[in-house]
C-alpha cells in the first residue's frame, strides 16, 4: 500500500512540475503586438532586430512592448534608450532597435 502511494505522490509531483513549467515558460513563438516604426517604415507584430538605415531616426513604439535602441550593429553594444509603449525617440548615433 505504501509503495502505491508513494508512486502515486511521484506521479502527481511529475504532473505539478510539468503543469508549473508550461505555465511558466512563455512560447516562443511571441511578438509585440502594434506596430514599431523606425524611420517610416513601420512593422507589424516585431519581435527581434531591426537595422537603422539612416540618420537622424525616429522610434515610435505603438506596441505593447518595451523597444531598446542600441548605439551598435545587429543590436549589439550599449543600450542607448528604453522606448516605451506610446513613445517616440529621436537619435543620430543608434545602430538597431531590439524589440522582445
Amino acid at each position: 500500500m505504501t509503495r502505491r502511494m508513494n508512486k502515486a505522490a511521484r506521479a502527481l509531483g511529475v504532473l505539478g512540475a510539468a503543469a508549473a513549467l508550461a505555465l511558466s515558460v512563455p512560447g516562443s513563438a511571441y511578438a509585440a503586438e502594434g506596430v514599431l516604426v523606425i524611420n517610416g517604415q513601420a512593422y507589424e507584430d516585431p519581435s527581434g532586430c531591426y537595422p537603422v538605415d539612416w540618420f537622424p531616426t525616429s522610434v515610435a513604439n505603438n506596441t505593447d512592448a518595451i523597444a531598446e535602441v542600441h548605439s551598435g550593429p545587429d543590436c549589439t553594444g550599449q543600450v542607448e534608450w528604453l522606448v516605451y509603449p506610446g513613445e517616440t525617440y529621436h537619435t543620430e548615433t543608434a545602430q538597431s532597435v531590439f524589440i522582445l
